[in-house]
């Protein structure tokens, strides 16, 4: 059986009916068994040891003093109606911009009104610990509000929008238009060829890490069209039979991940250098080494994130 793809889990009911109904959000709002989700520069608030679970809480708390007043509304789970708020005028005491700036900072922070195991947290680091329905909460909720916060302005006529449908939307007061939410598809691919696998890996990115290859959809090109695309401009390689296995919302910063397979039909790689800094292929044992954190150059892909479940799935012959 296969697993499900963190981030991608449902939970109860995102509620969209409630999202223009202004007197029904203020009930919520002021009700103490609503759960409210603080999240810090895209950092949710984690809670005790090993932070397995989200540090929802209620919409009275004091950690939630330093909101923003537009709180998202995620919907309903396990009876709770859940909203999501943004906490990034919060300032800590020991914030490290330099580590932030960072491709991955695992830097935790503790809210003098949080309790003493809260902590926000990059929910890389923990998005395999918490529970399905939280992890795909927290990632919409980062999601949603990166969008609010690169979306600021009116696209028709560059006026401030102001956010609007308890945060799925924000409308322009000068000329009345709409906007909604971003999702940018990207396609990411295990390219076969025999018992091999092509890997990739980006400029900038840590010593010894490779994935497989990825980019983003163009309007008016097919998912299918968009594999071929890619894998050849960074790789020169041809690929033919390719097929849909599984998505992952990815929010960094705004992206569906689409994850494919697709049969090579040469060897020769030729990287295009503004792309990739190198590619290369690995036979079926070799990824075993590499999937057991045992190889001596190429580290292990980050656990939840779909390329390392597409080659899970492929070593353990479930692909499809």
């Amino acid at each position: 059986m296969q697993r499900d793809i963190v981030f991608s889990a449902e939970w109860d009911d995102r509620a969209a009916e409630l999202r223009g109904d202004a007197k029904a959000l203020r009930t919520l709002r002021a009700d103490a068994a609503t759960r409210v989700l603080p999240v810090w520069r895209g950092r949710p608030l984690v809670a005790g040891t090993g932070q397995g679970a989200l540090g929802w809480v209620p919409p009275g708390h004091a950690v939630l003093a330093q909101a923003k007043d537009d709180w998202i509304l995620l919907g309903r789970h396990d009876g709770a109606v859940r909203f999501a708020a943004d906490m990034s005028g919060w300032r800590p005491e020991n914030l490290d911009q330099t580590a932030m700036a960072a491709f991955y900072d695992p830097t935790e922070y503790h809210h003098p009104d949080a309790p003493d195991d809260h902590l926000f947290a990059e929910l890389r680091a923990v998005m395999t610990r918490l529970c399905p329905a939280d992890a795909a909460m927290a990632s919409t909720a980062r999601g949603v509000l990166n969008w609010h916060r690169s979306h600021r302005f009116c696209s028709r006529c560059g006026q401030p929008s102001q956010i609007s449908m308890a945060g799925w939307q924000r409308v322009c007061p000068s000329c009345s238009a709409s906007h909604f939410p971003r999702t940018d598809p990207v396609v990411i691919m295990l390219v076969l060829r025999g018992n091999k696998l092509l890997l990739g890996r980006s400029p900038g990115w840590p010593e010894g890490m490779y994935s497989a290859l990825a980019g983003f959809v163009e309007p008016g090109e097919s998912l299918e069209a968009a594999v071929r695309r890619e894998v050849y401009e960074e790789t020169r390689i041809t690929v033919s039979c390719v097929r849909y296995v599984a998505g992952q919302p990815w929010a960094w910063p705004n992206s569906l991940m689409l994850g494919f397979v697709a049969q090579a039909e040469n060897d020769d790689i030729t990287i295009d250098p503004a792309e990739l800094d190198d590619a290369l292929w690995l036979t079926r044992e070799e990824m075993v080494d590499v999937m057991a954190g045992l190889h001596p150059t190429i580290r292990r892909p980050r656990s939840g994130a779909i390329a390392a479940e597409l080659v899970a799935r492929w070593l353990a012959g479930t692909l499809f």
